[in-house]
């Protein structure tokens, strides 16, 4: 025997038998589409008691639009017509759902179903919104399919379930995936939203979270599934963010408001939203079925429900009080909306008419039996009462059983507990058990170091409390039908007080929990604009900044000037981490959040694609870079100028000459689109991007190399830094042969100067025209700025100034950084080829030793004549770097954009 995880009073749908439990999927999803590649979606939330239909043109084969809803959605059920109407090429819903779903999860219904104008007309009568605010005239005809899939999904639930939805009692919206953030299932998994790729660190005991996992502090179930939710489908309107933002500022600010709203939202059952929004439903038969005893359970649930939205309203008074003097608009519109609506006082009232006052929800099993069983008040009905009498009578009658073999038997510490499943049951530890236990218990079973059993005068005690309770649940529904529909006339109130607390919910015990968790100004208010730039300074990833003290944070500028930053490095030197901590931010500011940043103005994102990592797809018989393909492919169909779009490597598993010129073609497209764009890469001839699109801007993360090792520092710098060969470094600690090493090594060389070549002639043909781009970004910097007139007009002043004096003196500088560039090679190259000659000498004595043994001294004499050559190439850097920015390389509108032009060369010039 095992005890029930779940208690009694946990509320599961009695008002309509719809049991939804815990956080299990409570989705019933209608799909239909036609030949045009139109597909329409009908979801039914049977927690929140929600429709959202949307309507939209799948432009993928692969039906990547249909895949995102239906993991955002996580449907129980998912309803489709029988025949496959998919244009040529395209799978069809149906094959796409047999695909990802199990055989139980799929549901066929005839296409005589799928009746749009039915589903028109069910929408408009179960919307609690009213039509012309809905807008169905204008829906009737664009939402056509969406309408046709909410007509089967409704008959469908209606029949199953054995329910009638109450009229104008559900929350209806329109195209409601896409008037939010849309990501894709694959960048969901990519940038571990829901779910971590990895949960084990090397070396640690603690857990790598996904964001949601980090931000789920949520009290109740509802809470939860709203947090994910907003995850999934960030917001996208300014205002709404806006709003969210204030009211977090208020609470951040405010300790005994946030304390406040806690303590108040503790007071609320943790099914309330669920069990509010039940009341939408209603059982098709009353009268002759609910005298069955087989309903007995559904009587218990409509009881639950009942008592949990007593002490929902009961709460409402103490939420008044703290909410009274808020000043944020969202806080003062729940005061207004729901702490002074008289209609929730009424409700209160005629629910205290039946009900007695001193019931109150509880999750104890058997607590919460008693509780449901003197629901009502005494004397209104006398069969109650005498059930009531007799439910008594055995509960006593079963403690005094139990008192009777605790003496009889020597077991003191016999108990006495009780779950839903089973009744009451013994537990006895088995230290009590000296000998073998007495042939009057039955049912023994051993769990840990107790041992559960029953008896048969237990068992016949159980069957007639379970009837007595049993009889009590029957004859209280009965006495609660007129009160339920006197609930359902306002069971608009009840759905929008579910909305409050789950919104509540997710604002205290998440947002302003989680940052109050942090050291002070860890995490800043983001700003938001129309068309501005995505500026984030000193950005931190959300996650990994928790696991790590000393993570390095980092910094991002996008503009319609600079709408695209090429991420070069080193392997392992952050460029991965870094895409990712730069969309949880985006996400986390369109959610409402603070971010982890010190200053943080973004632009409204519309769609966030990412092309993250590597892997082949065997069951789709997809190779990785078919696989790769497809994802890009998705991306450069979809993508819009409000897009953002991230990409690690691209390319990388086809040849070497092929995926250059695809990366390449690809960030040419993107460019054109002006969507915003962070593409992290190994393949150098990318850079040469920058040379000939203006609003291209390379960074790198910094590595120090000593002692042929790489000290990563994490830290992004602009412009190229070669580390040099970094790759050939890898392949002699792998055990290379020392000849191939060096042939890679003049071959890379040999590589580098015809590119160096070739960037030359580029930086000197788009000069002029990457000059007026910074001016344009420094403008645009300016517009959005916060600072006062006099300032503004001093830097466009200064601005003037120095775009003049760029385009005289950048001819000179140009000619002298060429020289400099010419005399430092020269002066190396003979240098180190004089140092290889050496060696190669040193070398050929060691061949014609006599006795093929090398000796220390030649060995000295390499090891030191190597030093020497790797002092001279740091030396020469060095060197390099002192005499070019001593010979005129001025600041051209803030960036040291000629210095990041020749720092190209770096060493591979003089191997």
């Amino acid at each position: 025997m095992e005890e029930e995880a779940a208690g009694g009073g946990g509320g599961g749908g009695g008002a309509g038998c719809i049991v939804v439990v815990g956080d299990r999927s409570s989705f019933v999803t209608g799909l239909i589409e036609n030949r045009a590649k139109e597909v329409g979606v009908a979801a039914f939330d049977l927690r929140s008691a929600s429709l959202h239909l949307s309507q939209y043109i799948e432009t993928s084969c692969s039906y990547q639009n249909t895949k995102t809803l239906l993991h955002f959605y996580d449907p129980m059920v998912v309803i489709v017509p029988p025949n496959k109407t998919a244009a040529d090429g395209m799978v069809g819903v149906s094959e796409l759902v047999d695909k990802n779903y199990p055989s139980n999860k799929k549901v066929t219904m005839a296409r005589g179903c799928f009746d749009d104008t039915k589903g028109a007309v069910m929408v408009k009568n179960l919307s609690a919104r009213d039509p012309s605010a809905l807008g169905l005239d204008t829906y009737c005809k664009q939402y056509y399919l969406c309408l046709a899939a909410a007509s089967a999904t409704i008959k469908w639930i209606e029949s199953e379930k054995g329910v009638i939805i109450t009229n104008h009692s559900l929350s209806v919206t329109f195209n409601g995936s896409f008037d939010h953030m849309n990501i894709d299932s694959t960048s969901v998994q990519t940038l571990e939203i829901i779910d971590p790729l990895h949960t084990e660190l090397w070396g640690t005991s603690n857990k790598k979270k996904s964001l949601f996992q980090m931000l789920k502090t949520t009290k109740t179930t509802g809470g939860s599934r709203l947090l994910r939710a907003n995850l999934l489908q960030p917001l996208k309107d300014i205002q709404t963010i806006n709003t969210r933002l204030d009211c977090l500022d208020e609470l951040v600010s405010n300790e005994e408001l946030f304390f406040g709203l806690t303590q108040g939202l503790r007071k609320f059952p943790k099914e309330s939203d669920k069990v509010l929004c039940h009341f939408c439903f209603k059982p098709k038969k009353v009268t002759d079925e609910v005298l069955k005893p087989a309903n007995g359970r559904k009587s218990q649930l409509l009881i639950s429900d009942i008592i949990v939205l007593k002490t929902a309203l009961d709460a409402i008074p103490f939420l008044s009080k703290v909410l009274k003097g808020a000043k944020s608009f969202l806080l003062q519109n729940i005061y207004q909306t729901v702490c002074e609506n008289p209609k929730y006082a009424s409700m209160k009232k005629r629910i205290g008419d039946v009900i007695d006052e001193d019931v109150v929800h509880s999750r104890a099993p058997f607590v919460a039996c008693t509780q449901q069983c003197f629901a009502i008040k005494a004397g209104i009905d006398g069969l109650l009462d005498v059930a009531r009498r007799s439910f008594c009578d055995t509960s006593e009658a079963i403690h005094n059983l139990a008192t009777k073999y605790r003496e009889e038997f020597n077991m003191p510490n016999l108990k006495i507990p009780y779950n839903n499943r089973l009744g009451f049951y013994f537990i006895i530890p088995q230290k009590d058990i000296t000998e073998k236990l007495p042939n009057k218990f039955i049912q023994v079973v051993r769990h840990g170091k107790n041992v559960h059993c029953s008896s048969f005068e237990l068992a016949s005690l159980n069957v007639r409390n379970k009837s007595a309770a049993a009889e009590c649940f029957l004859r209280t529904e009965l006495c609660l039908e007129g009160l339920i529909n006197e609930i359902r006339e306002d069971i608009a109130i009840l759905t929008m007080l579910a909305e409050v607390l789950c919104l509540l919910d997710m604002i205290v015990n998440s947002f302003a929990y989680t940052i109050s968790t942090k050291p002070v100004d860890r995490y800043t208010r983001p700003e938001f604009t129309d068309n501005g730039p995505m500026a984030i300074n000193a950005g931190r990833h959300p996650i990994l900044e928790s696991l790590h003290t000393d993570f390095v944070p980092n910094n991002i500028f996008l503009s319609e000037a600079s709408n695209m930053v090429l991420v070069m490095g080193p392997n392992m030197s952050g460029k991965s981490t870094y895409l990712q901590q730069i969309c949880l931010i985006v996400i986390l500011a369109q959610i409402g959040c603070y971010v982890p940043a010190q200053f943080a103005s973004l632009r409204v994102v519309d769609r966030i694609f990412t092309r993250i990592g590597t892997g082949d797809n065997v069951e789709n018989n997809s190779s990785t870079f078919m696989t790769e393909m497809k994802e890009t492919a998705f991306i450069m169909q979809n993508v819009s100028s409000k897009s953002l779009v991230v990409v690690d490597e691209l390319g990388r598993a086809t040849s070497s000459t092929d995926g250059l010129a695809i990366a390449w073609s690809c960030c040419e497209h993107l460019l054109s689109l002006k969507a915003y764009t962070v593409f992290a890469t190994h393949m150098e001839g990318l850079s040469e991007l920058a040379t000939m699109y203006p609003n291209v801007k390379i960074l790198h993360f910094e590595v120090d190399l000593r002692n042929n090792r790489l000290d990563f520092k994490f830290q992004l710098k602009d412009g190229v830094r070669r580390v040099p060969h970094y790759g050939l470094l890898l392949a002699r600690v792998a055990g290379l042969p020392a000849s191939v090493i060096d042939t890679a090594t003049s071959i890379t060389s040999r590589i580098t100067e015809q590119e160096m070549v070739r960037m030359d002639a580029n930086c000197e043909q788009y000069r002029s025209l990457e000059m007026a781009y910074q001016a344009v970004q420094r403008l645009i910097c300016l517009k959005y700025s916060n600072q006062g007139d006099d300032y503004i007009r001093e830097a466009l002043q200064d601005l003037k100034e120095s775009y003049a004096a760029g385009a005289r003196g950048e001819v000179k500088v140009l000619e002298e950084i060429r020289a400099v560039s010419k005399e430092l090679a020269s002066w190396s190259r003979e240098i180190i080829g004089d140092l290889r000659k050496r060696i190669k000498h040193v070398k050929a004595e060691q061949e014609e030793d006599r006795k093929g043994v090398v000796t220390e001294a030649s060995l000295w004499k390499e090891q030191v004549l190597c030093y020497r050559m790797e002092r001279v190439e740091e030396q020469w850097d060095t060197h390099w770097k002192q005499r070019v920015w001593s010979h005129g390389c001025k600041m051209v509108i803030g960036t040291p954009l000629i210095f990041i032009r020749w720092h190209r060369m770096g060493k591979n010039t003089i191997q």
